[in-house]
């Protein structure tokens, strides 16, 4: 067996390999690139579990970021539990075709309990006074304090929301050599999320300087990585799931289904939160696509032509519909519907900002019913948000409860670009970077998201 990395550079495309990538230039060009053919939506959670289990997401259920437990009449984001990725995953066939194969999940997503032999994965305290401490899970147990002892605790702060950095990429990294040194698996997986937050934020353009510095110091985290893998006689695939799009403003699904009498919210100090489980129809908005829960099939006609009638919603598709892109899960809406290439989806269902609930103006993955790209960003109304900030979390540790309420709710179009679609020009997709390009497919030839698992083992194993 031939030990393997796979570097999962998040929004990566051939337009942004360049000037200031020259690690991953030059590993482009001594081996092979070639565009990845993405299943929708284009996703990270839906994404990774098709890249690791090679089924689409018909078949492996990650059919999003999050979906409606019906059986709950709730909506989770971001579970991490491995049990909830269907199909038999990468390093359980490599185990399957030689028993002394063993895998590295480093910080994929669903890296909870899953069957890989080691792994790391965020995994915030939450003690019982409000506060939220940075942390991370680790298998087996006595690598969390392992990497602690040599990299200090996860920045699980730099990892998501404004203060989003190079910081916990180049940690992950870091942790990642550290496995490798430490325990010599077979096969290494390795996530580096922090391009992602930069695009979103200012757009995919590389000649903008904001892009060209997030790019460089993506570039230098991926170069000690290549470089330890070189000396481990590793082969080297990096893979990225989607490419960021340019958008110009949300689309309000939720409003929209208010309006038509289908969505129901319940008040709470005067602030109104949605009521799933009471509502006809309301929409789980994740990036460019949605997906719309209706309760009852006499609603689907209503629902359906309340979702057409809005500016910047390009398709509607029903069961059906959802079939011919492979999305037709369980877990999936009633409907799903598809942004315009220059639109995203909000989450947003309040008319009145006064009652928006007060988890709209913090970072808080969990309790938004859908993803929030707004908590980039610190709000332009504060006058001093930092400021604001250092006076709440000063209250914390005195023992106050504070709320860090400085997310923007209004303004959306200065989110600059958006994922969940496939792209038009292949040069601004997702691709796949292979220093064996002989087990690459022909040249122009795209390697399809659901075939990139069999692609890995054939590093492993020889094509």
């Amino acid at each position: 067996m031939q030990p393997v990395l796979v570097l999962l550079a998040v929004a990566l495309t051939p337009r942004l390999i360049g000037a200031h990538t020259p690690n991953l230039a030059a590993l482009a060009q001594q081996g092979g690139v070639r565009p990845l053919d993405t299943v929708l939506p284009a996703v990270t959670c839906t994404v990774q579990s098709s890249l690791l289990t090679g089924l689409p997401p018909r078949d492996h259920g990650i059919v999003a970021n999050g979906w409606y437990f019906r059986d709950q009449a709730e909506v989770h984001l971001w579970r991490q539990s491995n049990r909830l990725v269907a199909g038999e995953k990468i390093w359980e066939q490599g185990r399957r075709r030689d028993p002394a194969f063993t895998c590295a999940n480093m910080f994929w997503w669903y890296n909870l309990y899953s069957t890989a032999d080691f792994g790391a994965t965020p995994r915030p305290m939450y003690p019982a006074d409000g506060r939220k401490i940075p942390d991370h899970y680790a298998e087996p147990p006595e690598l969390h304090d392992e990497l602690d002892a040599q990299l200090g605790p996860f920045p699980l702060f730099r990892f998501w929301g404004p203060a989003a950095d190079i910081s916990s990429s180049r940690w992950i990294a870091r942790a990642t050599a550290q496995v490798m040194r430490t325990r010599q698996p077979t096969l290494t997986l390795c996530y580096l999320p922090h391009l992602d937050y930069g695009l979103q934020m200012h757009g995919p353009d590389p000649a903008d300087p904001r892009v060209a510095a997030e790019l460089r110091a993506l570039d230098t985290v991926c170069g000690e990585l290549l470089q330890t893998a070189r000396e481990e006689g590793r082969r080297v695939v990096v893979v990225s799931e989607y490419g960021i799009v340019p958008v110009r403003k949300a689309v309000h699904v939720n409003r929209a289904l208010r309006a038509a009498g289908l969505l129901r919210f319940r008040l709470e100090m005067g602030r109104e939160l949605l009521d799933a489980g009471a509502s006809r129809a309301f929409a789980l908005a994740d990036h460019q696509l949605a997906h719309v829960y209706v309760r009852d099939e006499a609603d689907l006609p209503l629902a359906r032509r309340t979702l057409e009638q809005l500016d910047g919603v390009a398709a509607v598709l029903d069961r059906g519909g959802q079939a011919g892109i492979g999305l037709d899960h369980p877990r999936s809406g009633e409907l799903v519907a598809l942004a315009a290439p220059d639109r995203w989806f909000s989450y947003y269902w309040w008319d009145d900002d006064a009652r928006a609930p007060d988890f709209a103006r913090t970072v808080d993955i969990h309790r938004k019913p859908g993803y929030d790209p707004m908590e980039l960003f610190l709000d332009p109304a504060l006058p001093a948000p930092k400021l604001r900030i250092a006076m709440q979390l000063l209250k914390r540790r005195l023992g106050q409860r504070a709320l860090l309420d400085v997310t923007p709710i209004r303004g959306t179009a200065m989110v600059r670009g958006s994922h969940g679609l496939r792209v038009a020009d292949p040069a601004d997709g997702p691709l796949v970077i292979s220093d064996r390009p002989d087990l690459l497919p022909a040249e122009g030839t795209a390697v399809a998201a659901t075939a990139f698992k069999d692609l890995v083992l054939a590093h492993v194993f020889g094509g």
